[in-house]
């Protein structure tokens, strides 16, 4: 009987795409990625040989190529089983490619149903209508800003003196910021009974070069694992990195941030500040937004009581929150209000550069409108300079001036992103474009585009972009800034065309 339930299991584990059934029987959860986890929880509800499927929220923690292999087989699955499929999700993009019928709920309520031909091309009620509005979407146009259900209204009239970059015209010449071919390797632990298998090496971050000009924002995508965040934390300081250099243009005085110490060090934390992607773990649940707003400004020992007072509250009218909030603790905000406290924290000091790590991929498709708006003002307001990391293209092409794209721990393209996005170059960002549900009946996922799963493998990308570990490819210039890394015997009029 043991026999035959193990039998069972590796069959559902083999119909999602299991890379190795038989290895897994002895694997537990935390030594799986992300998409095979979500790949095992499907093969769970799959055993039985259900009649329906309730997928809630299947891809929502997943990044976009990921994401789409596990729609390509939900929709494979529900042909060859025969099943019906309820899939809830707050993603249209999704909606739009995999759902025959739509229900759109609020607030416990239906407000609208019917096909999926009539939900898209003819929304009738409001909130339908302002959903589709508030989802940032490759073909808006310039200067078209996202439309969010409830509107967070961010005060920028009264803004306190030196906060920000000085105007355009006070500017030292050159980038803001200049990384040049950063490394970092992490030693994992020993393996096996007394450490006695050696320890092994991960690359995280291999030759990443990037320069961020002032009041800009660079866009870096990629998904999990790809060395984003690593390379955000080494600009920070946070990190060390093995080889590499960045210098941060302080007003003219160009600084090698890896030898600041001390004072120095101190004082370049004030100019680059960093939002952390889960609003709910990165704020202190026994502080109040007044403690976790003002704790910059009294580590850095900025003002008296009264000053500090007075500029948290300013803060908390710039970010769209009400000052009666200011005595509440974290648990009692919504996502969206928390993200909001934690840009007024980061912006407290009057930084120059803000490192954004995934500031709205933890917050919903109305919530998310609102703070991409806000991060929008306050670049205008304060002349902030970002550096946005995601894994969502289109939030990237709604805030992003410039692109580089990550994978394996490289930069594999750079460029505007109107021109990234109407002519990508790079095998691996081709696939993530075709990777991202776009909320259009007209513009489907092409499944065939994903490379079989193997888009993130440098060694599966065809010639010349291909990485085998045999040699180092550099970035070749296209012209006009477009930055691709490929063999420097590649053809540049075929790679332009």
């Amino acid at each position: 009987h043991q026999a035959q339930h193990l039998q069972h299991g590796l069959a559902a584990l083999r119909l999602v795409g299991f890379p190795d059934p038989v290895k897994a029987e002895h694997t537990y959860p935390f030594e799986l990625s992300g998409g095979l986890r979500q790949r095992a929880m499907i093969a769970a509800a799959l055993v039985c040989r259900p009649a329906l499927l309730v997928a809630d929220e299947p891809t929502t923690a997943l990044d976009v190529t990921i994401q789409a292999q596990i729609l390509q087989l939900v929709q494979q699955l529900q042909g060859e089983l025969r099943m019906a499929v309820l899939m809830i999700t707050h993603d249209l993009g999704i909606v739009a490619n995999m759902a025959d019928e739509v229900v759109v709920m609020y607030h416990g309520k239906v407000m609208e149903a019917g096909p999926i031909e009539d939900i898209f091309r003819d929304p009738r009620h409001p909130y339908l209508k302002a959903l589709m509005r508030a989802v940032p979407r490759f073909n808006m146009a310039p200067g078209e800003r996202l439309t969010p259900i409830r509107e967070a209204r961010a005060v920028t009239d009264h803004l306190a003196s030196g906060r920000g970059r000085p105007q355009a015209e006070g500017q030292a010449e050159g980038p803001l910021l200049t990384v040049r071919n950063l490394s970092k390797r992490f030693v994992t632990r020993h393996a096996g009974w007394f450490g006695s298998q050696p320890a092994s090496q991960i690359l995280a971050v291999d030759d990443v070069s990037l320069e961020v000009n002032a009041g800009e924002c660079l866009g870096v995508v990629g998904e999990s694992g790809c060395g984003k965040t690593t390379t955000a934390k080494m600009i920070m300081r946070a990190i060390t990195p093995d080889s590499g250099a960045i210098v941060f243009n302080d007003r003219g005085t160009p600084r090698n941030v890896l030898a600041l110490q001390g004072a120095e060090l101190f004082a370049y934390r004030r100019k680059v500040q960093f939002v952390f992607q889960d609003p709910f773990s990165s704020l202190n649940p026994r502080m109040t937004a007044y403690d976790i707003v003002s704790e910059p400004l009294v580590i850095h020992r900025i003002g008296d009581a009264d000053e500090r007072f007075a500029r948290v509250k300013e803060l908390m009218a710039l970010v769209g929150l009400d000052i009666r909030f200011l005595r509440r603790y974290p648990h009692s905000f919504s996502g969206g209000q928390r993200q909001r406290i934690g840009i007024a924290r980061a912006l407290a000091l009057g930084p120059e550069l803000l490192l954004c790590d995934e500031p709205v991929s933890a917050l919903d498709v109305s919530v998310q409108a609102q703070v991409l708006n806000l991060l929008l003002d306050l670049q205008s307001a304060l002349h902030l300079t970002y550096i946005l990391i995601s894994h969502n293209l289109a939030v990237v092409n709604y805030l992003a001036g410039r692109v580089a794209v990550m994978c394996a721990g490289r930069v594999v393209e750079q460029a505007r992103h109107e021109e990234l996005f109407r002519r990508p170059v790079h095998p691996y960002t081709r696939a993530l474009f075709a990777a991202v549900p776009d909320p259009d009946l007209d513009r489907k996922l092409d499944f065939t585009a994903l490379m079989e799963g193997k888009a993130s493998n440098p060694a599966a990308w065809p010639e010349p972009f291909r990485l085998d570990g045999s040699r180092c490819l550099g970035m070749l210039d296209l012209g006009d800034g477009h930055l691709v890394r490929a063999s420097e015997n590649a053809d540049l009029k075929e790679l332009r065309a």
